[in-house]
């Protein structure tokens, strides 16, 4: 399976995500809210699974029986100007 980590953005190989499992790139939790298919921030408990208990640090690693990894990149460096830029973008004029 391929799944991602939130904060750094690495393609992570693995065949299950371990409780303890730790980025090898960031080091930040795999099996943690934010790394989960479900994770939906203004849901409920920011979860999509109804039946999931609310987890206080979302970033932490956790013991959710419901977690699914989660392919999306969320995280990576991004630059200060990057935002910027794609402003001016949207808004140049032809």
């Amino acid at each position: 399976m391929t799944a991602a980590c939130h904060r750094c953005g690495a393609a992570i190989e693995t065949e299950r995500v371990g409780v303890r499992d730790a980025c090898g790139r960031c080091g930040a939790y795999l099996h943690c809210c934010r790394n989960c298919d479900l994770y939906e921030p203004g849901a409920h408990a920011d979860c999509r699974e109804p039946g999931a208990e609310v987890v206080a640090d979302k970033d932490g690693g956790n013991f959710c029986d419901f977690f699914r990894p989660s392919a999306r990149r969320e995280g990576g460096p991004a630059r200060a100007g990057d935002a910027r830029a794609a402003l001016e973008q949207l808004f140049r004029k032809p």
